[in-house]
């Protein structure tokens, strides 16, 4: 009887598609009160996202690569492709923390210890894919 219930509960469950369409309504209500709203969606993979007036390209780029970010943080290091991802967010994650200012020694320090790691990285797998074409 409980598995029954579980599926009714899923079945009744409304479908992204829904809830967008839903977002939607509650958006442009929120537009004729003069509250400007941007959405940027892909259904594809039930991705929506609200930004404000005030939002800033800075601001956006900063919360996209916060995404990134923890995908590089929550891949396993056994990922070949993990360490590339992770120091291209580090370097990416202090240009933009210094978009508005100036980078400190420590700074460029870090960017160069990063641009060694992909560099190492990339070697790795630059070898595993000649060792494969032989």
């Amino acid at each position: 009887m409980y598995v029954g219930r579980t599926s009714e509960t899923i079945l009744n469950m409304a479908s992204f598609d829904d809830f967008y369409n839903d977002l939607l309504e509650l958006v442009n209500k929120h537009e004729k009160s003069n509250t400007p709203l941007k959405i940027e969606k892909d259904l594809e993979t039930d991705i929506v996202k609200i930004f404000g007036e005030n939002v800033t390209a800075l601001a956006r780029a900063k919360n996209g690569l916060n995404d990134m970010t923890e995908l590089a943080y929550a891949t396993a290091e056994h990922h070949p492709y993990w360490n590339l991802l992770y120091n291209c967010s580090e370097i990416a994650n202090i240009v933009l923390e210094k978009w508005k200012s100036e980078l400190s020694k420590k700074d460029a320090n870090d960017i160069e210890w990063s641009i060694k790691e992909l560099k190492q990285s990339l070697q790795k797998i630059s070898e595993k894919i000649n060792d494969s074409n032989i």
